[in-house]
């Protein structure tokens, strides 16, 4: 069993993890008029709109309910409501998804008794608009749990409660917060191919996936909207993406009886062949000649790339669930994982990591226990590292700022998995390391008998 080793050290030397807050406001940004709104200082709201534009290239709205010292202090329920009643003037979002922020948690208050006065005070002026609030603390948990609570949030406070009527041909997604946007296109064109209708929640490739409005939209524009958020509960069956979308399916399941289940992954031949079968038991049809055809070319290109896999040690720095998704899939291709860091020890499904073990820390204990490898994956954080130790780095999850496109790569189901085995397989081979004459010849390193360098031949 993997051994969970907890973090010692007082401060992040070279940070891995990105905040809950970030998180909840990424999930937000998947529904199509929303505006996610940072309860706290405006120094947080800064730096992830920071890290949002360098690693989408787009522009993000995001805004911040700007706490001073003084609201610090007496309280920031003034400033709370003086930002939801500017935005929805302004920008007329059909959602605000409040974030919580440090601040705001330590300080003790009672955010969402404030927003249900907000509510109630403000029923006019804020009618047809959504205000969903996700309790994130910057100081617990990191990007996996604030995406996760914000779905939790939005079914929750948006969703019609109640058994009611299924429609046959309609499934609900709940991809984890590692997906690109091309794996939710991905996902969804998957889905329809057996004639389903899906509907993502959130939908990032509808909002974040790089098109140009022909109008100046202050919110987003594209995702899921927020009557089909209203209306999830009837769908046929919710399909989970990733551990950490349990617990907003759960909450579907006991709001509205609509069942789930559950991927751990969609990387590899076995887990995505579960899914197609899934898909093929929702819909009553078999699966069409183009996918067939895809995972076709997944077993060839599983023939092709093993060669340049097997015993290759990998280090690798991600979410829980990601940690479990590379992981797994290094090892199926026959690597070795000779590091493991990960963000934070919430997640059971760090206890299934194939590693001996699970480092929870930062891209310095990456740094440390990666020395020695064939291969470092981490996110754009982790290039000085790969530097210092003059090991290859792969890129993956958020941010990835210093590559263009991150946000366009495919990585799940028969397609993705092919294309991540050729990534990984030219990166080994643009690294090569040339065999010595004395790596080649184990005989010259051996040490020889007694009885033969006493030999005439020895002597000669």
């Amino acid at each position: 069993m993997v051994r969970i080793l907890p973090q010692t050290k007082a401060a992040a030397v070279n940070p891995l993890k990105s905040s809950q807050p970030l998180g909840a406001a990424l999930a937000f940004l998947g529904v199509d008029g929303a505006m996610p709104l940072f309860h706290g200082s405006q120094g947080c709201t800064s730096f992830a709109l920071v890290l949002f534009v360098r690693h989408f290239k787009e522009a993000i709205p995001l805004q911040t309910t700007a706490m001073d010292e003084v609201a610090t202090i007496l309280g920031g329920a003034d400033h709370l409501e003086e930002a939801i009643l500017n935005l929805k003037a302004r920008t007329k979002p059909t959602l605000i998804g409040v974030c919580t922020t440090a601040l705001v948690e330590t300080r003790g208050e009672d955010c969402a008794g404030d927003i249900a006065n907000i509510r109630l005070k403000r029923r006019e002026e804020l009618a047809g608009t959504e205000v969903v609030l996700a309790n994130t603390p910057d100081f617990d948990g990191a990007i996996e749990e604030g995406w996760a609570k914000a779905v939790t949030a939005m079914i929750e406070r948006i969703t019609r409660p109640g058994e009611q009527a299924r429609q046959s041909k309609k499934i609900v997604i709940l991809p984890g917060c590692n997906l690109t946007v091309a794996d939710i296109e991905h996902l969804r064109e998957m889905v329809e191919s057996f004639g389903l209708k899906p509907v993502i929640l959130p939908d990032v490739s509808g909002s974040l996936d790089g098109t140009v409005p022909d109008r100046w939209v202050t919110t987003t524009y594209g995702g899921t909207s927020v009557e089909d958020i209203r209306e999830l509960g009837t769908a046929e069956q919710c399909i989970v993406i990733g551990e950490h979308m349990r617990r907003p399916a759960e909450l579907l399941q006991r709001l509205t009886g609509v069942p789930y289940v559950l991927f751990r992954s969609l990387i590899g031949l076995r887990d995505a062949d579960r899914f197609v079968s899934q898909l093929s038991a929702v819909s009553g049809a078999a699966a069409p000649a183009g996918v067939r055809r895809r995972r076709a070319q997944l077993q060839d290109a599983l023939l092709d790339g093993h060669f340049h896999f097997g015993g290759k040690k990998i280090a690798i720095a991600a979410e829980p669930d990601q940690l479990y998704q590379l992981a797994s899939f290094f090892i199926a291709m026959g690597s070795e994982i000779a590091a493991a860091v990960t963000t934070a020890a919430m997640s059971k499904i760090l206890e299934e990591v194939p590693a001996q073990s699970v480092q929870i820390g930062d891209l310095g204990d990456l740094e440390t226990l990666g020395a020695g490898t064939d291969l470092l994956v981490t996110h754009s954080h982790g290039r000085q590292a790969a530097q210092r130790l003059g090991i290859p780095l792969m890129r993956v999850g958020f941010p990835i700022f210093d590559r263009l496109g991150a946000q366009h790569k495919l990585t799940i189901l028969y397609q993705g998995t092919r294309d991540l085995i050729f990534e990984v397989a030219n990166i080994f081979e643009a690294n090569r390391r040339a065999p010595t004459p004395d790596a080649l010849d184990p005989l010259r390193k051996r040490e020889m008998p007694d009885e033969l360098r006493s030999s005439p031949l020895a002597r000669h």
